[in-house]
């Protein structure tokens, strides 16, 4: 057996739960996909409502807003009530991992009004959004004006504070880093209720550098301002074919946005966007895109692909067709591109709806398409959600450019899921040690894709069955995410904890660094009042004893000063 080969694997007994999620399907059409219909127009509703406002107007609700959230926690008795957490229902969160906190002791506090467009400041380059505004809404927004935030999360039900209190990425973080890199400022309810305005360079700075992967555990985030880059109409994509092993195909992907020559900085080397779909163990298609003009789109001879029409072959299976026909170029709309993997989320609608891919139902009902995330949640029950998580992996594996074939073979061999999304990013060497950090001495290596600031690192994102589950063949899958997590950890890797996680607390804490966080939960005091990350995103229900050692768990500090609201 090679090294990147799958061991054999004896065939599992099949029971009611195989059934119920083979022909889940049927909900999904008659329940999910209507539901989620009339959810998305409602929301589209209430985004028209809120864009019809003036800036003003937004700005005045957003600050009456901001004092009922002071107002709730000034209210909460810390002695009888519980840790403080949204009032979001568990099932709405679009990320896979059990929502199990809410189900123990808490006070919550509403934030379902923070979900408008501030401002869009084309001077500064600066957009003020709220929380609760997804990616959809402001690229909604944004486009048609010629400007973008830097880094757009794919998918259009991905909020800005779930990116920036978890995790974001894009095929521009290659150039902007992940999504909370490009913030410029916070405004951050703390525990005591006091109103701050964090950036990297005011009082609060610590604060700010803390923020990015502690799941809103130190405190609520209100408003966030976020950097704006000029773009132009279309996407100028190049769609290039590779075929080998896996080292070769890391290979290729390394070479497509990155100089061997070190001029990582040089935009006339570097494409805008970038990604690579790893479809089998000797097959994968490169992707770079560069803005382009409309004029430059609609010159003779070149070709304009819509993906957005309802109606349209998937993206990821329209770029495997380069496997076949070879390299080739198209032009699609901007917005279109930044949402190519919404209709299908990526390749898990092929799971959710074997038939979905069909000319037939694309024509005929794509444009239902996607289910809502959550809605998809709130149908599954307790025992399908955990029939998933031990027959299907949602994972990204964040690691150093550099052990990108090291990953696809350790995938391979232990998981054997395909497709794999390969996305690069930027992890800033910043002044403060964050949860996430480069390796140390990167800068000494002078490795491909790396700067003296930044080491490039890349997202494999593992999203589909696992090949021994598509084969009827046993696969402890709470096991595989156990290795996955032990080999990320040996390899300064890093887990979105947006994922089914199994470490223990004690490895929690080796895969992330805790210094500036423990620290900031001390300061601000949201020990005793806020969960801990590692408490918010252990796997499974609360006990008792972990309940009331976390909300008893004080620290000793200083008592500063607080500025009451103004009315």
């Amino acid at each position: 057996m090679t090294d990147v080969q799958a061991p054999l694997r004896p065939k599992r007994k099949k029971n009611i739960m195989d059934l119920l999620v083979q022909f889940r399907w049927i909900v999904v059409i008659f329940v999910v996909l209507p539901l989620s219909f009339l959810y998305y127009f409602s929301i589209y509703v209430g985004d028209v409502r809120s864009e019809c406002k003036s800036y003003k107007q937004r700005q005045k609700e957003h600050d009456e807003n901001v004092k009922k959230v002071v107002k709730r926690l000034k209210d909460r008795n810390a002695s009888k009530d519980g840790l403080v957490c949204t009032a979001r229902k568990p099932w709405v969160a679009v990320g896979m991992r059990n929502v199990d906190y809410k189900r123990a002791r808490h006070f919550e506090v509403d934030l379902s009004p923070f979900r408008n467009v501030l401002n869009i400041d084309t001077e500064r380059m600066i957009a003020k959004v709220e929380p609760l505004v997804n990616m959809g809404q402001i690229s909604r927004v944004t486009v048609p004006m010629n400007v973008s935030l830097a880094v757009v999360a794919e998918l259009d039900d991905l909020t800005v504070g779930g990116l920036i209190n978890g995790y974001g990425i894009e095929g521009s973080s290659h150039i902007y880093g992940l999504f909370s890199d490009t913030v410029v400022s916070y405004e951050v309810v703390l525990a005591d209720g006091q109103v701050v305005r964090a950036t990297k360079d005011n009082e609060y700075s610590d604060l700010f550098y803390a923020i990015p992967w502690s799941q809103g555990t130190l405190g609520l985030l209100v408003s966030a301002e976020i950097k704006l880059i000029p773009i132009k109409e279309y996407m100028k994509l190049t769609y290039k074919p590779v075929v080998g092993n896996l080292k070769e195909i890391a290979q290729a992907y390394i070479d497509s946005f990155s100089p061997k020559d070190g001029d990582q900085d040089n935009r006339e080397k570097v494409p805008d966007f970038v990604e690579t779909m790893v479809y089998t163990p000797t097959e994968a298609v490169c992707m770079t895109g560069r803005y382009a003009s409309k004029e430059e789109a609609k010159k003779k001879g070149n070709v304009i692909n819509n993906v957005g029409w309802w109606f349209k072959t998937w993206f990821y299976q329209h770029a495997q067709t380069a496997l076949k026909k070879g390299e080739f170029v198209e032009y699609i709309p901007t917005r279109e591109y930044y949402h190519r993997h919404t209709r299908c989320l990526y390749w898990e609608g092929k799971l959710i709806l074997p038939f979905g891919d069909q000319w037939w139902f694309r024509f005929f009902f794509g444009w239902a398409m996607p289910p809502k995330v959550s809605l998809l949640k709130a149908t599954q029950g307790e025992y399908i959600r955990n029939y998933y998580h031990e027959n299907h992996v949602i994972q990204d594996m964040l690691v150093p450019l550099y052990k990108v074939g090291d990953a696809l073979e350790w995938v391979n061999r232990e998981m054997e899921v395909y497709p794999l999304w390969l996305c690069p990013h930027r992890l800033y060497r910043l002044p403060l040690k964050t949860m996430v950090y480069p390796e140390p001495g990167f800068e000494l290596h002078k490795r491909q894709g790396d700067t003296k600031y930044a080491q490039m690192y890349t997202d494999v994102g593992v999203y589909y069955a696992p090949g021994p589950i598509l084969r009827g063949e046993v696969f402890d899958g709470i096991e595989a995410v156990r290795k996955l997590e032990s080999w990320l950890i040996e390899n300064h890797g890093f887990q979105p904890q947006y994922a089914v996680s199994e470490l223990t607390e004690k490895n929690f804490w080796r895969m992330f660094d805790g210094s500036l966080y423990e620290n900031c939960r001390k300061k601000y005091r949201a020990i005793g009042t806020f969960m801990s990350v590692y408490y918010k995103s252990k796997k499974g229900k609360k006990t008792e004893k972990e309940v009331q050692d976390a909300e008893q768990e004080t620290a000793e500090v200083e008592t500063p000063e607080v500025d009451e609201p103004e009315d």
